[in-house]
Formats: C-alpha cells, structure tokens, sequence
C-alpha cells in the first residue's frame, strides 16, 4: 500500500511541478539525479505524513482493505484490482478535502496545498524570500 500509495503521490506532486517553471531533476532534499525526479520526492515527503499515513491508517481501521485484498506471489504481494481502485478513489478524495490555510486565511483543497508548496519553493529561489516547509 505505501509503494502504491506513494506512486500516486509523487505523480500528483509532478504534475503540479509540471505547471511551473522547475525543473524536477533538481532538488534540495534528495539526490540530484537526470534519470529522476527528485524535486518530486523532496515535495512529496511534506505530504506524506499528512495524506499517505492518515489514509493507510484510515483505510486498515475501518477495514476498507483487509488482508484478502492481496494476492501472495513468492517473494511479494500485489494489491487486487477492488483494492487498488478503493485506494485510488480514497487518495482523490482526501486531496479535494479542504482545511484552512493560516496565511491566506481560507480553505483550500491538499492538491492546491501542493502547488502551494510548490510556489513557495520558487519564491525562495527567485526572490530570497525565507523557505519553511508546509505545517499542519
């Protein structure tokens, strides 16, 4: 689920990434790498806490995937197809919930929250403004 999850995530993050003018090979966090987007990684991980764990956790509590969900194969497991569609419905909706933003004073959504960060990134870089990662 956290592979899976964390695929999606990523995805997600890129594509906001896309909508600027960053480059994704380049990153601060993670390793700087042409054959990967590590802009999207470094991105990705202020999320995660906030959107991956609390709907993993969610999800097994309220016993929305269980263990029959997956399928043993050697070495690993792979998600079943119900399962993964159910995941994948759960992610898009928690990014269209809304919370409150403290500095701009209204609700908007976590997949906005993203591009958010992403904006605030190039602030940094373009006029020196001080850069702190997304709080909840």
């Amino acid at each position: 689920m956290i592979s899976y999850i964390n695929t999606i995530i990523n995805t997600r993050v890129l594509s906001e990434i896309y909508k600027t003018q960053l480059n994704p090979t380049i990153s601060y966090l993670h390793e700087p790498s042409e054959r990967r987007f590590s802009l999207c990684l470094d991105v990705a991980e202020i999320f995660k806490p906030i959107i991956e764990d609390r709907l993993i956790f969610s999800m097994l509590n309220k016993k929305q995937i269980t263990e029959k969900d997956f399928e043993r194969n050697l070495n690993f497991l792979f998600i079943k197809d119900k399962a993964r569609k159910e995941i994948t419905k759960q992610i898009d909706s928690r990014l269209q919930t809304t919370i409150m933003h403290k500095s701009l004073k209204r609700e908007v959504s976590y997949e906005y929250l993203i591009r958010l960060e992403i904006y605030k990134l190039i602030k940094y870089l373009m006029e020196d403004v001080a850069y702190e990662g997304f709080k909840m």
